[in-house]
């Protein structure tokens, strides 16, 4: 506004000018409709490996606001720093100082090794957790997959006003006057990328929120992706409810779900408990139904073709044969064969009705026991079949056929079948509650008091299964990783039903506010090993996916307790996951290929991160080519060996991805035409051409 106020105070004429600031000021009253929010750019990166040196942009480990410093000099220990907003000059202590990199500024992400656990050592799936400010990880991750990713599952801070999350490394509480704003550009920025990670033929975004939020997160959602279908469902997470103060005491949390493409919930075998108000599931066995036709075109006059006698044996137990169509007036005349009555389709009133099959049809279904026959009447017998759809359960072994009655139809076993369906959007499920199936599960790998709130196991695993249990390669990623409930939740999907679905998990490792000030206290400082351990990727994210796949507890000793499947918490999981930390590259270091050995990671992750990551140690020498079978990967780093390279290549077929390290498009364009078949890229200008890409908006 006030950029509008100088322009039309340059206006010549007062009449006009008067006219068009009234007219500015009506329109600055009117009601905009949609989500109107300031959009806050700060977010500066901390870079910890980056050496501080003169000319440096630099921000306080503890950070305060938006400070940012250049480096003036270095005196010693200290540093003269200029505030780069005010121009003012002073001498901070170099260790208390970090590289900062300006949101908007092109960074070179790497991913350091950290950790891994390794329980199937033969299978090449793993699972990734990166320690990571997330909205830097997306854009590495968008590097990696981009229009690859099947499902995102995130449970974002709510933004109570409690000290629970931070914003510009400082926290966000209830008197800042922008605290929605701030969110809701927290968010938004991060969304647009995940946005561009999502499959756009068939994939979905699950987002859970409680009700401080859920309306500007709702008009956000619909504002980045106007062509999805979104709907919230209600999940009961607290029976007993959470008092509030002198507010109604909360017993849910709200699930956003996006689902882009095709993307839809798959009916699924759910208990009764899942029923709610939904009526048309209700039933748990085999459905027969009337093979006479019943509502419209039912009656003979309708469908004359459909009018034709069934022969039915004299005891009741079998069909004989099967009648011509009638087209006469008398069904008398019909005689049945010898020990047989004739059973037409007629209404108890007499009225003649009509089949649902055809002869033909009908002789198919009494092969497969498909008919069944009831009692006889004096209109003549009720015959049953099984519809189409109840067809499919049978065949498919859902409801299991245990033998054939005296009629010739199917036995099956009504008591194992369970009914698929898709539930209504109240969600009151006794396994959802976030204390006995969340605090008490985390707490027998991690111990207690670690943190605060986690999500019930099987809240997360039923939001998520009900997108991906026809997908068992699905791609799935947790960005607010938290504890790590949406690994736990992937792994114990796949146990059950053998799928091969892999999770990637970020989160930073901030420390709690008790815990910062304890080791303010004891003289430690962000960064610092001491501070860095207790954060929550290394303290409570990394172990609770260690001891999970385990299946041991903080003391090393097996896990007590069991799963609602029966299964004790102590089998863990046949699984592997690496640990890695998001860090920074020299571009131009980059460019040089004198970094090959930090990129290794992103390759074998590029390359769909089968089997173990693959690593080059520092006291060897790179090659000219490095050829990784198990993990379906190649790549060509010296030029000068591509004869050799392109002969071992087209003799492995199980190589899918070809990386080329070339500074020339030329003849990247003519050394990848040797791979037909294979999916190739440039390095390291696919690299460096992408994260450039920083400023995107």
């Amino acid at each position: 506004m006030a950029a509008i106020d100088e322009l039309i105070q340059q206006i010549a004429d007062p009449v006009l000018r008067e006219r068009i600031r009234a007219e500015v000021e009506d329109l600055s009253k009117q009601k905009k409709f949609g989500l109107v929010f300031e959009n806050h750019l700060p977010e500066h990166t901390p870079l910890y490996e980056m050496p501080i040196k003169v000319g440096s942009l630099v921000m306080p480990k503890l950070k305060k606001g938006d400070e940012l410093f250049t480096v003036k000099a270095i005196n010693g220990d200290n540093a003269i720093v200029v505030n780069k907003a005010t121009g003012e000059e002073s001498e901070l202590p170099l260790r208390s100082l970090v590289v900062a990199a300006e949101l908007g500024e092109p960074i070179y992400p790497y991913l350091k090794y950290v950790d891994s656990i390794s329980r199937a050592p033969n299978d090449d799936l793993w699972h990734v957790l990166i320690e990571a400010d997330n909205y830097h990880a997306l854009q590495l991750l968008e590097y990696l997959y981009a229009g690859k990713v099947d499902c995102i599952y995130i449970d974002p801070p709510y933004n109570t006003g409690a000290k629970d999350w931070k914003y510009n490394n400082d926290y966000v509480d209830g008197n800042d006057s922008y605290r929605h704003s701030k969110w809701l550009s927290m968010m938004e920025k991060r969304l647009k990328i995940a946005r561009r990670l999502l499959s756009p033929n068939d994939s979905v975004l699950i987002v859970t929120i409680d009700e401080k939020e859920y309306l500007n997160l709702g008009c956000l959602l619909r504002d980045i992706f106007p062509n999805a279908r979104i709907q919230m469902v209600s999940c009961v997470i607290n029976h007993g409810g959470v008092a509030r103060g002198n507010e109604f005491s909360r017993s849910d949390e709200y699930i956003f779900f996006v689902m882009i493409g095709s993307a839809a919930p798959s009916p699924l075998p759910l208990g009764t408990e899942w029923l709610g108000n939904v009526t048309n599931t209700t039933k748990t066995k085999l459905r027969w139904r009337e093979f006479r036709r019943s509502g419209s075109h039912s009656t003979r006059k309708e469908r004359p073709g459909l009018f034709y006698p069934i022969f039915v044996r004299e005891d009741g137990r079998s069909i004989h044969s099967l009648g011509d169509t009638y087209y006469g007036n008398d069904i008398q005349e019909i005689l049945p064969p010898p020990g047989t009555r004739a059973i037409w389709p007629l209404y108890p009133d007499g009225e003649e009705g009509c089949w649902v099959y055809q002869q033909s049809s009908l002789k198919k279904l009494i092969e497969k026991g498909y008919i069944k026959l009831g009692k006889f009447t004096k209109n003549g017998m009720s015959i049953s079949y099984i519809a189409k759809g109840e067809q499919e359960k049978v065949e498919s072994g859902e409801i299991p056929v245990i033998g054939r009655d005296t009629d010739g139809s199917i036995i099956t076993d009504d008591g194992s079948y369970i009914p698929k369906y898709i539930p209504g959007t109240n969600w009151s499920i006794k396994a959802h509650n976030a204390s006995e199936y969340g605090t008490k599960i985390l707490k027998q790998f991690i111990g207690s008091g670690k943190f605060d709130f986690p999500k019930s196991l099987y809240s997360t695993l039923d939001a998520i299964r009900f997108f991906v249990a026809n997908k068992k390669n699905a791609l799935i990623l947790d960005f607010f990783a938290g504890s790590g409930t949406t690994l736990h939740s992937v792994n114990y999907l796949n146990s059950q039903d053998g799928g091969r679905r892999r999770c990637i998990l970020v989160t930073n490792n901030e420390v709690s506010e008790s815990e910062a000030k304890s080791l303010l206290k004891a003289g430690s400082l962000p960064g610092d090993e001491e501070w860095e351990k207790c954060g929550i990727a290394r303290s409570v994210t990394w172990p609770r996916t260690v001891n999970s796949i385990s299946g041991r507890g903080p003391d090393g000793k097996p896990a007590s307790g069991q799963y609602l499947n029966g299964s004790s918490l102590s089998e863990g999981f046949k699984a592997n996951a690496a640990f890695f930390q998001l860090s920074f590259l020299n571009k131009d270091d980059v460019t040089l290929g004198n970094q090959f050995r930090e990129l290794i990671p992103l390759i074998w992750l590029k390359s769909g991160g089968h089997h173990s990551c693959p690593f080059i140690p520092g006291c060897e020498i790179v090659p000219g080519t490095l050829i990784l079978p198990k993990n379906r990967l190649a790549v060509l780093i010296d030029e000068s060996s591509f004869d050799q390279f392109e002969r071992e290549i087209n003799n492995r077929p199980e190589i899918e991805s070809v990386f080329i390290v070339t500074n020339s498009d030329i003849g990247y364009r003519e050394m990848s035409l040797a791979f037909e078949g294979k999916q190739t890229y440039q390095l390291y200008r696919d690299y460096l051409d992408n994260f450039r890409l920083n400023v995107r908006k």
